[in-house]
């Protein structure tokens, strides 16, 4: 089954606790620190959109990239219902290309933690790189490992709403950094009763360390990190890590 192709038509509904302002927020004070008025933005793993709306709603040149039609079909509709215009385009983040430079490049929700396979974030970086403008910003966030160990480890969640449910098991793998979500859905249907659906998740915790090395692989540096949208450095209890990136200066040789 591809990935969200159940969980988009009730994503918005279990997720509506993400504070997509305060990080919307925290941007835009990331952009006047750095003296940078970006008008074209690039949203890798835009999902249904509820951070490429409100930046669209206030004027940027939206681009999305997702893997999951049904997600970006989401987006697309709510886009149709504000009369917003986006590009939105169906694309890997390993590979994803654009028809021009973006001024900004993000990626929330940790949407990169998906990329699990060894070289996949080099990948992603690459692309980053490729497509960010000469004085263009790279930012994005990612869960931690300890995140998985501590928080989520082998616990379970669920959630229930009037007309969906989940159940919501969690696995991690220290050995391997793998985090597998287990989640069955449970749908109203019209005459009442309820549709059971089973998805599977994956993500990957990945080091600072790991995080800088694929960012200069591809000539790209860290400009600051910070512990979960707040303007302080990681602790060790930091659950989402917030990375700002820049293209890497190159040395003349007066320097």
């Amino acid at each position: 089954m591809e990935t969200y192709q159940l969980f988009a038509s009730v994503y918005d509904i279990f997720m509506d606790e993400i504070p997509y302002e305060a990080w919307i927020d925290f941007l835009r004070e990331i952009w006047q620190k750095e003296g940078v008025h970006p008008q074209r933005i690039t949203d890798l793993g835009c999902g249904t959109g509820n951070v490429l709306l409100p930046l669209a709603r206030a004027g940027y040149e939206m681009t999305g990239v997702d893997l999951s039609y049904d997600m970006l079909a989401q987006a697309e509709h709510k886009l149709r219902q504000e009369n917003l215009s986006a590009r939105l385009l169906a694309q890997d983040m390993t590979e994803f290309s654009l028809p021009e430079k973006a001024d900004c490049i993000i990626s929330l929700c940790d949407c990169l933690n998906y990329l699990t396979e060894d070289g996949e974030l080099s990948a992603a970086f690459g692309c980053v790189a490729e497509h960010l403008a000469e004085d263009g910003l790279f930012f994005f966030d990612m869960n931690t490992a300890y995140k998985f160990r501590e928080i989520y480890g082998d616990n379970t969640y669920a959630s229930v709403e009037e007309d969906a449910a989940y159940i919501w098991e969690n696995t991690y793998d220290e050995e391997d950094s793998i985090n597998e979500y287990a989640v069955n859905f449970f749908l109203r249907r019209p005459d009442g009763s309820y549709e059971r659906t089973e998805e599977y998740h994956y993500e990957r915790a990945y080091s600072m360390e790991e995080i800088e090395q694929a960012l200069e692989e591809n000539g790209l540096c860290v400009a600051g990190v910070y512990d979960d949208y707040r303007w302080q450095a990681p602790e060790e209890t930091c659950q989402r890590i917030c990375v700002l990136a820049k293209k890497r200066k190159e040395k003349t040789e007066e320097e």
